[in-house]
């Protein structure tokens, strides 16, 4: 007996987390995608991991450039999260960074000028499970902006938690 994957997304609806666009590059092209499920791993060497789905130009553009950028979304970017998922209508001809802007550290991964904070990271390993891809990488550069609060998304919602009470 198992568990269906509608089962399964219902049940992770109740886990709250932050939001983070996971980006890459390979010449002048470049993608992103919002993902949620990511975590550090280490701190020495500092790693961190991603899972993304194996079928993203995201995954692919990791897989042959060996880096990536992750960029940990502010309260008030919730409107990047739909834009990287591919929820919002973007003008002919853009990428998915329209109107937004970037900048590049040590790997030349895009990494989101004004977000709360950023890891450029060398790939690691990739640990294939079903679908989808566990992503490691080692942190070779990081940054964030001071008192910048995340955006969280729980059940659907995105929540500002610099409105809640301390």
């Amino acid at each position: 007996m198992g568990v269906d994957s509608d089962a399964l997304r219902n049940t992770m609806r109740i886990w709250a987390s932050g939001v983070t666009v996971v980006t890459s590059a390979v010449g002048d092209k470049r993608a992103g995608v919002t993902a949620s499920s990511f975590t550090s791993v280490a701190l020495d060497p500092p790693t961190v991991l991603v899972c993304l789905q194996d079928h993203i130009e995201t995954y692919h553009m990791i897989e042959e450039s060996r880096s990536f950028g992750i960029s940990i979304l502010k309260a008030d970017q919730a409107k990047w999260s739909g834009q990287f998922a591919g929820f919002v209508d973007l003008p002919e001809g853009t990428d998915r960074f329209y109107g937004i802007d970037t900048m590049q550290q040590v790997t030349g991964a895009p990494l989101l000028t004004e977000a709360a904070a950023w890891m450029d990271c060398q790939l690691l390993s990739v640990h294939p499970v079903g679908t989808s891809r566990i992503v490691i990488g080692e942190v070779v550069a990081t940054g964030h902006i001071e008192g910048a609060m995340p955006v969280i998304y729980h059940n659907r919602w995105y929540y500002d938690l610099s409105t809640q009470g301390r």
